[in-house]
């Protein structure tokens, strides 16, 4: 039998010894990394190219959901086999998108059925499965030479539309994706707030607002040179939000 590089993530190291020690048993695949989250998972991923993730779903920072959808979007996507703690109704949502889960605590035999008939995990289900279980995005994802790099949002202090395309400020570079301002502001309205009709602004990177006479009302940003300009119809909501 093939041995297929393996990745296990798990937040708990008790966890990644279990399944590191059935993987060893059943010879079904040799663990070649292991991963403490979502992010951690993406990077090994990237640097050891396994042929399956292993990976749990509830984790702190990035979970295993969040995680499988940047995963989806590389160019050589390993299989993804969930594993989880939740009880059987849940279960049913993952059961209805055919994707492949371990229940907690992982049987010998249940693994090695997974390993064997494991298969990529498609656009679509994962679009599914966010649909069952919403999350708000802990980060952006942009390729760069063929990578994924992520931008942690809470790093952002605004999105700027350009055409098609969104430059991300954080406080270190811009950074072009290609994803709506519409969207980003429906997934990230308890975080952002739209100024204009081109910018939202980081709800905590905003210092004051201030009046000038060439530019109108503008948003000064913490620990920056630079100032925003606030839309006259947007200025009202602006200033309750801030307010809040």
């Amino acid at each position: 039998m093939t041995m297929l590089k393996t990745l296990i993530v798990d937040d708990e190291v008790l966890a990644r010894n279990r399944l590191r020690s059935l993987v060893e048993e059943l010879e079904v695949g040799e663990v070649i990394a292991e991963a403490g989250n979502g992010q951690q998972a993406i990077e090994a991923i990237q640097i050891e190219h396994p042929d399956i993730v292993l990976m749990d779903i509830r984790m702190p920072g990035m979970d295993g959901i969040e995680a499988a959808k940047y995963i989806a979007e590389m160019e050589h996507p390993p299989a993804v086999i969930f594993t989880t703690a939740y009880d059987d109704y849940a279960l049913d949502a993952f059961d209805a998108h055919a994707v492949d889960y371990l229940l907690k605590p992982i049987r010998k035999e249940r693994l090695e059925d997974a390993i064997n008939r494991a298969k990529k995990m498609t656009s679509s289900i994962l679009q599914s499965l966010q649909e069952e279980l919403p999350k708000t995005r802990t980060h952006l994802s942009v390729f760069v030479q063929g990578n994924i790099q992520l931008i942690p949002i809470e790093k952002i202090l605004y999105l700027k539309a350009d055409q098609k395309y969104v430059s991300v400020f954080t406080a270190d570079e811009e950074i072009l994706i290609e994803e709506s301002l519409k969207s980003l502001e429906e997934e990230f309205d308890q975080q952002f707030i739209r100024i204009h009709r081109n910018t939202l602004i980081a709800k905590n990177a905003i210092e004051k607002l201030e009046k000038t006479s060439s530019q109108g009302v503008v948003i000064k940003l913490k620990n920056r040179a630079e100032s925003l300009p606030v839309s006259r119809r947007l200025l009202s909501q602006v200033r309750k939000a801030i307010r809040h």
